[in-house]
């Protein structure tokens, strides 16, 4: 990418951040929280490292990806363009239990967690790659929360959720941190989003530490941050419409 491509896409970039983030602040106005309470992660599928590293630049500190073979890359390159970024690295996807050890390497949170088998194939993982300096410190994990019995999107069934919340804090590989959910297409994202606050609110008394909510995309973040999101995963509203790149 030539300079003034670069300078171009910058542009581009940070007048959708600039967007994004006064809908997040002016959904938080209306629901009377602080936009602190709220934050924004960067869904950067499908777009290249540079454009990653153009968002760390703009003050973007979480980047999230749904595939390892592509994350993994994109990772890598990443961090030789912004070698001291400090930025947070999120799976957002579904996740295979054979992708668990590269997942582990690359990964700050996992928010698809969604048994206890999958639990404990990142625990594993991430217990090697800490024996190997792979990784520094243990994996947050948010627990996924299926809302409309389609198994084909993944998620934990809402009435299995403290047994699996169990499972995961008994590991000190992996902590838990909270719940992620989508709302289900073509319905009320309002409706899906009450619900999970109810979830989240039931999980937290029980595991204090389960503070995150993770809920709310380019179409629906109000209603989320409405319903107690504390993190929203945003992606064509910052970067366009989806395209096919190298990593």
């Amino acid at each position: 990418m030539s300079d003034g491509d670069t300078g171009r896409r910058r542009a581009e970039l940070a007048e959708a951040l600039r967007q994004v983030r006064g809908r997040i602040d002016r959904a938080c106005v209306a629901a009377g929280r602080p936009p602190e309470e709220v934050e924004l992660l960067a869904v950067t599928k499908t777009f290249p490292a540079e454009d990653a590293a153009l968002l760390a630049d703009l003050g973007v500190v979480d980047l999230a990806e749904n595939k390892d073979q592509e994350a993994r890359a994109k990772v890598e390159k990443f961090s030789e363009l912004r070698p001291r970024s400090g930025v947070r690295w999120h799976m957002v996807g579904q996740l295979q239990r054979n992708k668990a050890r590269s997942v582990a390497r690359w990964a700050d949170v996992v928010e698809s967690v969604d048994s206890g088998r999958l639990a404990e194939t990142l625990r594993r993982a991430v217990a090697n790659a800490l024996e190997a300096g792979e990784r520094s410190g243990p994996l947050d994990v948010l627990l996924q929360v299926n809302l409309d019995q389609r198994t084909d999107r993944g998620g934990c069934a809402p009435e299995d959720l403290p047994e699996l919340a169990e499972i995961v804090t008994r590991m000190c590989e992996i902590r838990l941190r909270g719940v992620m959910a989508v709302a289900p297409l073509g319905e009320d994202p309002n409706v899906a989003f009450a619900t999970l606050s109810e979830i989240s609110e039931r999980l937290r008394r029980d595991f204090p530490d389960a503070r995150d909510l993770s809920a709310g995309m380019s179409a629906d973040l109000e209603s989320a941050i409405a319903h107690g999101a504390t993190r929203v995963r945003v992606g064509t509203a910052l970067l366009g419409g989806r395209r096919l790149v190298s990593p």
